[in-house]
């Protein structure tokens, strides 16, 4: 009788442990298709940490089913560089203009704990406070969610700043049309971009229309007019840049890569054809507007000299309001250049490769206008001839004395520090009287070397 109670208290023993066994598996059968739906739905996912946090990132498979993988870093910034910063939105976003701000939109993508937020100036300048103060700051956040979008794009936006220095020609192409041409041809070449400008004033637009129509045949948006709000499937805020304009990245960008850029631009318009030689090479003698400083004094006379000397002389004076076009026609015609150091040299770019181009340089003016314009040239295949003035041909003998160090070495006087005030004696206090028994000799250098290439290129 005892052992047959053992027995049935053993049996119930076994019974209640197989039942708490079934309901624990089912428990955990029902916990782990809970976890399965709500991957499948999105909510779970694998994070991946950046440089800025973790981002989320889930997608499914063929059956629907939820699955984890590693995600792109979706908002990075590299600020590494002396010239620019460069931030990289890899997914889809929306920009208000009102706000300046770039919002992801993608809805695999969410931030988990404190939202990503980047700013920028996209102007490659960085290392100078006085320019950089004037460009607008925009914003990239990976949350809250962005507007409603209004204007949806297939291509990716390139965003820049037209602000800074715009305006100065050479500014205009150092700090914006050649690190946009290294920009474009590093990270998007042979694709398709939308330019999204800061500061795109209307004059900056009409001027260069040409030029910015060869980067992208879409119409550039304008985050000071516009007011829609504009969808792209990644973005790209900064331009890359070496610092001044010979600096290319590479033997596959340079110069002679941009000049032929440049002649998309300008030279298929019927033009640009030069003019039948009548065994005279075409000098274009650049002059500068009166009472702004570095102006050639005796430029009549310099004129007559290089036409006794055997060029036919085109005297050209730019000015802001001066289409692009007929100046890429002149220089393009052209078989030599003379100027004075001034921004208005930065149109030696329009030179075609084996022309000549002499420069001349007032006092204190040699390094920068060697850096500025005649390594450019060099490199551009263009034969580069200095005219460094003396002391005797300066105006600034006159005020200072010849014997004074900002005449007699201005290198010691500039102290390697180009101020403010020391670009306003040397650039804005100064004028040049030629010396013109001196100036034939190179103006005699000049035609030799024009008039070869004027015979080559018959």
């Amino acid at each position: 009788m005892i052992m047959k109670k053992r027995n049935s208290s053993a049996m119930v023993v076994v019974v209640v442990s197989l039942a708490l066994i079934v309901a624990v598996l089912l428990v955990f059968e029902i916990s782990m298709s809970s976890i399965s739906t709500l991957r499948a739905a999105g909510s779970i996912s694998s994070p991946t940490s950046t440089s800025q946090g973790k981002i989320w990132r889930s997608s499914f498979d063929e059956e629907g089913r939820g699955k984890e993988h590693v995600g792109k870093q979706v908002i990075s910034c590299d600020r590494s560089h002396r010239e620019y910063d460069m931030c990289s939105v890899n997914g889809a976003n929306v920009v208000d203009p009102v706000s300046s701000t770039f919002f992801l939109k993608d809805p695999t993508v969410s931030s988990v704990g404190s939202i990503v937020v980047e700013k920028i100036k996209p102007y490659p300048r960085k290392w100078e406070s006085f320019p950089m103060k004037r460009i607008k700051e925009l914003t990239i956040t990976s949350g809250p969610s962005g507007p409603k979008c209004e204007a949806r794009h297939n291509s990716p936006a390139l965003v820049f700043s037209a602000g800074g220095y715009t305006g100065n020609v050479y500014h205009d192409f150092n700090d914006g049309f050649i690190p946009l041409f290294i920009t474009v041809n590093s990270i998007y070449k042979n694709r398709d971009v939308i330019l999204v400008v800061s500061k795109a004033r209307d004059w900056w637009i009409n001027r260069y229309k040409n030029l910015l129509h060869a980067f992208s045949s879409h119409p550039i948006v304008n985050l000071d007019n516009d007011t829609s709000t504009h969808c792209f499937p990644s973005a790209t805020l900064g331009l890359i840049s070496y610092g001044f304009i010979t600096l290319m990245p590479n033997s596959s960008q340079t110069l002679l890569h941009f000049r032929a850029f440049l002649d998309k631009a300008f030279g298929s318009h019927g033009q640009n054809h030069p003019p039948k030689s009548d065994s005279r090479p075409q000098l274009l003698f650049l002059s500068r507007p009166r009472g702004i400083g570095r102006e050639i004094m005796n430029q009549n006379e310099a004129i007559q000299v290089a036409k006794e000397v055997g060029f036919d002389v085109i005297l050209f004076e730019p000015t802001g309001t001066t289409s692009l076009q007929q100046i890429y026609a002149l220089l393009n015609s052209s078989h030599a250049m003379v100027g004075i150091h001034g921004a208005a040299l930065t149109h030696a770019l329009f030179l075609r490769p084996g022309s000549v181009f002499m420069q001349v340089m007032p006092l204190g003016t040699n390094w920068v206008g060697k850096m500025c314009f005649g390594e450019p040239a060099r490199a551009m295949g263009i034969h580069y001839i200095e005219y460094r003035i003396n002391v005797e041909e300066s105006s600034l003998v006159e005020k200072y004395g010849k014997n004074e160090t900002v005449i007699k070495d201005p290198g010691r006087f500039q102290g390697g520090n180009w101020s403010v005030d020391v670009m306003s004696i040397y650039l804005k206090e100064q004028n040049v009287i030629l010396d013109l028994v001196r100036f034939r000799e190179y103006l005699n250098e000049t035609y030799r070397k024009a008039k070869v290439f004027m015979d080559k290129m018959e």
